[in-house]
């Protein structure tokens, strides 16, 4: 094993400073040009106001902007391409080019003139030694101009009443303010947003003009605001929406040469389905063109969104019809191509280990229109078997496990309650969601187990940022059964104690009525880089409604001496579970970003329950929590299996350490890395993390219990760095996480980051000692798809 490792030693030191050797020389980007050529290491724009600097540095063309000098864009490109010959990887060295700086000189100019210094001046001037180039920007801005004046000129006296009772929602303008173009051009695209919303099916931005008067020398300026009326008219007109025809194409290849119309008008809108697969009403519903109402561009907007929002239709498109006999009307068309309107899906695993083999095979069909109304039915069948190898034996003589399970569901687009309830599609489509899942599990002389669900739930926007999900019913019946032949035979002493707290796990019955509620804010806005607010908070709470039943036919029980209440022979679960996910998104410029974020929770059984459910537990570590651990090996508490003797701790190993109450906070800078790297971005980021998880209910350690005096001592520290490949719809993660902190052990030695340090092979030498067959490990490596939060 030595002579392995000195070998491994040997091996791994070279190649490593190869690559450190390589990619040093490769940062060396004038070693990759041609002697007539230089590289741009600077470019300084001076005597700007501090705060157009950053800007006005983006006025500079992108093949003369220097790389970070932290950046590795450069030395990452020079090296693939070097070995590899591709240019997938980083980015070129930026070559000086004299006509590209005349340009970002004239166009920072002018991004000066833009933001009112309208007498601005700018040089430039190169320096070259030994390749390497400095570009110089020297501004002399002159005096800003600021708006002494605003006036307007508006010609249509109702568009002008119009502006004028809603331009303190939007405008930018004032008098007084420096002089901005980009103010201006805000107010235009404000004032066609407003006109387009307010009825004017044909007004264009080129009727919004402005003229600025700049001819005084007292850097003061006049502004004037002008809407024109169309060529030959004293004012715009004002459409209406008349009949709207609403068409859906017999089959995904569109629409043939000629269709014949539905003769039916009903409320306003002729519906044609040439498929024959849809019905009027659930269609017609996420239409919010509306005849005899103002035409509105935001009602256009919406309805495109929502009607692609039923996913049934892989083609949406609105036009407008002026029609002959009418004036100031506009008939809306409503062309819709349907998707694909089933799909089946198979697919196997073929799970193995030592002495196994096995195989699972499932078929899931997928209906998008179930029932003609956008219905998402989604069907699923599974089954597998696991087999022991050996003894000559083929793979199926000794099938020892079967499991089979079946799950329906159901989705359909609108809210299905027993009172009405306006249609609630304008923030986001509404959706009611059934679920049904049955679960079989047989280990032959071992375990019989079965699983039945179901829910109901009802999901809505309340605004755009604001969602609701409510599930009034969510149904839980599990039926474990342990053969007692084999459990108590004496032969399989050792199976049953190396596995007690597996079989406690698989021998459970109960059943779990209750309900979920949660909410959430802000969840549109978390794929932005921007600052904001992010929260989700939940309730989940069992048990009260049967409790309140067996109460009604007079029973009494008490759980604390074991006597619980049992509804269909199995006793029921009680208990609530509140949670908040709160986080502070702070955008820092581009891509970079802050975060920091609190996760907590508490779960507490009570009447009919001792103890919460196994899978209401909370735990901590892992991908998405305290990233230094992984998951569900952290706490709960100041928990520690050393004081356990060797047989528990096998007993216990590999097992989850989970708690009723969990505290997580993290904080998380995120920057960018590589512009281009295998057709995507890299990302970086850095963390820190804290938390951990208690116990509540009694019956465990002391230590494992929150204590508020003793938070600190409680509490589990990390740190790390992580990667974030970001592809266009994906973000592949992978992130390695430091210990700092470790509550299992006590004073100063909690901080296990002074034995990495300074003896980390002796500590964990003993710590594998006396924790045996646990490990202790410092760096933990965490993979995943998405953001941790």
């Amino acid at each position: 094993m030595k002579a392995y490792s000195i070998y491994k030693t040997k091996i791994q030191f070279p190649a490593i400073l190869l690559f450190i050797i390589l990619f040093v020389t490769a940062c060396s980007s004038t070693k990759y040009i041609q002697d007539y050529q230089s590289v741009v290491k600077e470019v300084h724009i001076d005597s700007l106001p501090p705060k157009l600097q950053e800007e006005a540095f983006s006025y500079v063309q992108k093949d003369i902007r220097p790389a970070p000098k932290l950046g590795i864009n450069v030395g990452l490109y020079n090296l693939f391409y070097t070995l590899f010959k591709t240019k997938s990887v980083g980015n070129p060295a930026p070559l000086l080019d004299s006509t590209l700086v005349e340009i970002s000189r004239n166009q920072i100019e002018k991004f000066l003139n833009s933001k009112g210094y309208f007498n601005a001046k700018v040089s430039s001037d190169i320096t070259v030694k030994r390749q390497r180039a400095k570009v110089y920007f020297k501004a002399n801005p002159g005096p800003a101009f600021f708006v002494k004046k605003l006036s307007y000129d508006i010609e249509d006296a109702k568009m002008k009443d119009i502006y004028f009772n809603s331009k303190q929602k939007f405008t930018h303008l004032r008098e007084g303010m420096q002089y901005d173009d980009d103010s201006l051009a805000y107010e235009r695209d404000q004032i066609y947003e407003l006109m387009k919303h307010h009825g004017y099916f044909d007004f264009a931005r080129p009727y919004i003009k402005f003229t600025v008067d700049s001819n005084s020398n007292n850097g003061q300026t006049k502004v004037m605001l002008i809407v024109d009326n169309p060529e030959g008219k004293t004012e715009h007109a004002q459409f209406k929406i008349g009949e709207t025809n609403v068409i859906v194409a017999p089959s995904t290849e569109g629409f043939p040469d000629s269709i014949r119309f539905n003769p039916k008008i009903i409320r306003g809108t002729r519906f044609t389905d040439l498929s024959g697969h849809f019905r009027r009403n659930p269609i017609l519903r996420y239409n919010f063109i509306r005849q005899g109402e103002l035409y509105d561009n935001k009602n256009e907007t919406l309805t495109y969104d929502r009607l692609y929002e039923l996913n049934v239709f892989k083609n949406v498109k609105i036009d407008y019809i002026k029609p002959a006999d009418s004036v100031n009307t506009v008939n809306p068309v409503i062309r819709l191509i349907p998707q694909k309107r089933m799909s089946n899906r198979v697919e196997g695993e073929l799970p193995f280990n030592a002495g196994t083999v096995g195989f699972t095979l499932s078929n899931t069909y997928i209906n998008n229109n179930m029932f003609r109304g956008a219905e998402r039915f989604e069907f699923q069948i599974k089954g597998g078997l696991q087999s022991r190898l050996g003894q000559g034996k083929s793979v199926f003589n000794d099938v020892y496990q079967r499991d089979f399970s079946l799950s329906t569901s159901l989705a359909i687009p609108r809210l299905m309650v027993p009172f009405h309830v306006p249609v609630m599609g304008k923030n986001g489509m509404p959706f009611t969601s059934f679920g049904i899942s049955y679960v079989y599990g047989l280990q032959k002389d071992v375990f019989s187990r079965k699983v039945f669900q179901t829910s109901i739930t009802y999901d809505w926007y309340e605004t755009k940022f604001k969602v609701h999900s409510f599930t009034p019913l969510n149904f839980e019946y599990r039926l474990g059964s342990l053969l007692l032949d084999t459990v108590n035979n004496p032969d399989n002493a050792a199976l049953v104690k190396d596995n007690a707290y597996n079989l406690m796990l698989l021998n459970r019955k109960d059943i779990t009525l209750g309900m979920k509620y949660s909410y959430t804010l802000n969840q549109a806005k978390l794929l932005i880089p921007g600052t904001f607010v992010y929260f989700r908070g939940s309730m989940d709470i069992a048990g009260n409604m049967l409790q309140g039943i067996t109460r009604l036919f007079g029973s009494v029980h008490h759980a604390s001496e074991g006597d619980y209440s049992e509804i269909l022979g199995l006793p029921y679960n009680q208990y609530v579970r509140p949670e908040i996910d709160l986080r502070w998104y702070k955008n820092l410029g581009g891509v970079r970003q802050f975060v920091a974020r609190i996760n907590a929770g508490i779960a507490v059984a009570y009447g009919n329950s001792i103890a919460i459910p196994f899978e209401k537990k909370f735990f901590a570590g892992g991908s998405s929590g305290v990233r230094a651990w992984q998951a569900r090996t952290l706490g709960p508490g100041n928990y520690n299996r050393d004081v356990l003797t060797q047989d528990q701790r096998t007993i216990l190993y590999g097992l989850d350490q989970l708690g009723d109450m969990h505290i997580e906070t993290n904080l998380e800078y995120r920057y960018k890395m590589l512009n281009k790297f295998f057709g995507a971005q890299l990302k970086g980021a850095v963390f820190l993390d804290a938390g951990n998880v208690w116990n509540v209910s009694s019956g465990q350690p002391a230590e494992t219990y929150f204590k508020f005096q003793k938070l600190f001592d409680q509490i589990a520290i990390g740190t790390g760095v992580g990667l974030r490949y970001d592809v266009d719809y994906f973000v592949f993660r992978f992130d390695i996480g430091l210990k700092l902190k470790d509550p299992q052990f006590s004073g100063s030695d909690q901080w296990v980051i002074a034995k990495y340090l300074s003896g980390a092979k002796d500590f964990k030498n003993e710590y594998n000692t006396t924790h045996a067959p646990d490990t202790y490990r410092f760096v933990q490596y965490n993979f995943g798809i998405g953001m941790p939060f």
